[in-house]
């Protein structure tokens, strides 16, 4: 997954926040969680147990967010025992991103799902999910069409939540940090959609506006940006695209490989250098790898 390390150091806080928030009402906090619970409220109300045991099994069962697999158990367990719980849905999210960080897509969208049963309108999930869709449809997919669409809504949806069901407990900036990463996660879906479907102008909008919403640019969607344009037969401006994903990347990685490739290719096309062996222009979004752990996207 695109920004896996990112995502899991970023939210780290939240859900330490959220832990210190969840006590149950009446019940004293020590000092530290007094201060958190004196911060400016961002987004949703923080969850509450409801019980002095709600919140030491909750404690219990985020004991094991090292281990994902663990903490999926951990968790069912918990909301099987708490069928009413507010704080299901926070480990439930501490799953995701347990195994968003070990990159494995089925049980991130299988989690998500969880998620999202609990509470449908959860951006992280609705972002995790179209991008787990986007990703893995293909060309030969007979329902290739209706699982961009789902993909494409689950995306625009996850950018409409995003600025009403935020995390709560935590500072500004990183409130706007998290906002920024999943729009940009977001957009990157919806560009990816559309140059599948050979919407290039499109996906090039989607993919400057998944640039442009976080600061650290991922050079996966820079290298996307670059062959929407090259698809355009725009080529300076996609030439000027790859390079700038060719400053992002290692030479050794899959997607510097790509982006020098690319970058050899339009710099054929447009009268530089010319390459001894240039690189064909058929890479695709979907073909394109996503950087093991950096990362944006």
């Amino acid at each position: 997954m695109k920004l896996a390390a990112i995502i899991v150091v970023l939210l780290a806080v939240v859900i330490c926040a959220g832990a210190q928030s969840s006590a149950p009402a009446g019940k004293n906090l020590n000092q530290a969680q007094q201060g958190a619970a004196a911060a400016p409220p961002q987004g949703k109300r923080p969850p509450q147990a409801k019980t002095q045991a709600e919140f030491e099994a909750y404690k219990a069962a985020v004991a094991n967010q090292a281990d994902p697999a663990a903490l999926e158990k951990a968790t069912d367990e918990f909301a099987a025992k708490f069928p009413n719980s507010e704080l299901t849905a926070l480990l439930y999210r501490a799953t995701m991103r347990g195994y968003q960080s070990a990159n494995n897509g089925d049980k991130l969208a299988e989690v998500a799902a969880k998620v999202l049963k609990v509470d449908p309108d959860d951006p992280e999930a609705l972002v995790n999910t179209a991008e787990v869709i986007a990703e893995h449809t293909h060309d030969s997919d007979l329902d290739k069409d209706q699982r961009y669409d789902e993909a494409r809504k689950d995306a625009e949806r996850g950018i409409q939540t995003v600025e009403t069901d935020i995390p709560a407990g935590v500072g500004p900036e990183q409130v706007e940090a998290y906002k920024g990463l999943l729009r940009s996660n977001a957009y990157s879906v919806l560009g990816t959609i559309a140059f599948n479907q050979e919407k290039y102008a499109d996906a090039e909008s989607a993919f400057r506006k998944s640039v442009d919403a976080f600061p650290q640019p991922d050079p996966v969607v820079v290298l996307r940006l670059a062959l929407s344009l090259d698809k355009q037969n725009r080529y300076p401006e996609a030439l000027k695209e790859a390079s700038r994903a060719v400053d992002l990347t290692q030479e050794n990685t899959a997607a510097g490989k790509l982006a020098r490739q690319e970058r050899d290719r339009l710099l054929q096309l447009t009268g530089g250098a010319k390459p001894s062996a240039p690189a064909s222009p058929s890479a695709s979004p979907a073909s394109t790898p996503a950087p093991a752990n950096p990362q944006p996207h």
